[in-house]
């Protein structure tokens, strides 16, 4: 298990309502397009990160973390496994509090660096998964 079901709570309840989508565009058919739909229904602001830039869900796009300009609560990232971590440690760099790996997601090496500057984190898990669970 990559994030203990307190870490998610944490996460989804504790430490803020801004996520950083790093993954998320336009495009409907992806997996970041509905779960960044389900976290803006459960009150987050959802960032979209993205090459493109695009404005997704009505929330303004950067091409990268360090373009966003305001502070993020959580990185929440849908890219693939060979560039999770180097996204995991722009979040630290960022000043996010957590990072979130999506299902199938898992980089040990960039969840031990993350950790070691004070975020949580979580890995193959899917907050839109989770938070319905929180009751």
């Amino acid at each position: 298990m990559y994030g203990d079901d307190a870490t998610v709570r944490r996460i989804l309840t504790e430490l803020g309502d801004t996520w950083a989508v790093v993954g998320l565009s336009s495009n409907q058919a992806r997996a970041a397009y509905g779960v960044a739909e389900v976290l803006q229904r459960f009150g987050k602001r959802v960032v979209p990160v993205h090459p493109k830039a695009e404005t997704v869900h009505g929330e303004q796009g950067y091409a990268s973390l360090a373009d966003i300009p305001f502070d993020v609560d959580v990185v929440d990232v849908f890219v693939n496994g060979d560039v999770a971590g180097a996204v995991a440690d722009e979040a630290v760099a960022k000043g996010a509090k957590a990072v979130w790996f999506q299902l199938g997601v898992v980089d040990e090496a960039a969840c031990e660096r993350t950790r070691a500057a004070g975020l949580d984190m979580v890995m193959d898990r899917c907050p839109a998964i989770e938070i319905p669970r929180l009751g």
